[in-house]
């Protein structure tokens, strides 16, 4: 990073390909950063205990159009785009390389980012989430009720535009990584919750069957691995996983 990105934090609403951008940066370290990217209707600030409880790492993380503060874009954006201004965010930072926690929709994104755009990875942890179509279907009645605003204590939804919700919906449910899984030679960890009924934890094995040398862990949880009572513990694994790579 340059002497523009030295603070401790940056929080600002930069463009990126077109679009605004809310990105904040947590700088903590010279290590390389923990690029985050978060699930369906999250802002950003749902990542605050898990950053909290990883307070030694450099934390990069953003609201893609539609959500939080981002404007929401004018069509609809396939998660290969979604992907391309994730590295257009890396690059508006200034950070070459970047680890990558992707949860739930985000999880996607990280196989992507994983597929074309290797180079700018170091490692992977997919958390919450499938490979999109082929994966092993959820409870659609418990999407619905994640997606009510009253379920979002600090307003996640509320901020979300409901046309952005649309659009992601989209985007994940005509897309797969099943081709290029394989082809993924990145470390990678593969966190599931083994009561999660969203995404059902055999869709851990499944990208875990497909991705050479993945490791795949299940945790006593529902599908919200960012929720307080279980982010102390996603960020242990994390961040023994990564220090493991170092």
């Amino acid at each position: 990073m340059t002497s523009r990105w030295a603070e401790a934090t940056f929080d600002e609403v930069l463009p990126v390909h077109g679009h605004r951008i809310h990105v904040r940066v947590d700088r903590r370290s010279e290590a390389c950063p923990l690029l985050l990217l978060n699930g369906l209707t999250r802002p950003l600030e749902r990542w605050d205990p898990l950053v909290e409880a990883l307070s030694n790492r450099t934390i990069v993380r953003f609201d893609p159009p539609g959500i939080g503060t981002s404007p929401c874009p004018l069509i609809p954006l396939s998660i290969a785009a979604l992907a391309e201004i994730t590295v257009g965010v890396l690059d508006t930072v200034e950070v070459p390389v970047a680890d990558v926690l992707g949860y739930s929709h985000g999880g996607a994104v990280a196989q992507q980012l994983g597929f074309e755009w290797p180079e700018r990875i170091g490692s992977l942890v997919l958390a919450s989430t499938t490979c999109g179509i082929g994966s092993a279907m959820g409870d659609l009645e418990t999407l619905a009720v994640m997606l009510r605003p009253e379920r979002t204590p600090d307003g996640g939804a509320a901020k979300t535009v409901p046309l952005a919700v649309l659009y992601r919906s989209l985007a994940i449910s005509c897309w797969t990584s099943i081709p290029f899984l394989g082809s993924i030679a990145k470390p990678t960890l593969i966190v599931n919750g083994d009561r999660d009924r969203l995404v059902p934890p055999v869709n851990g094995r499944i990208l875990a069957d497909r991705i050479r040398g993945a490791t795949a862990v299940t945790v006593r949880s529902g599908h919200d691995l960012q929720h307080p009572e279980r982010a102390a513990e996603l960020a242990s694994l994390v961040g023994a996983f990564l220090d493991a790579q170092n």
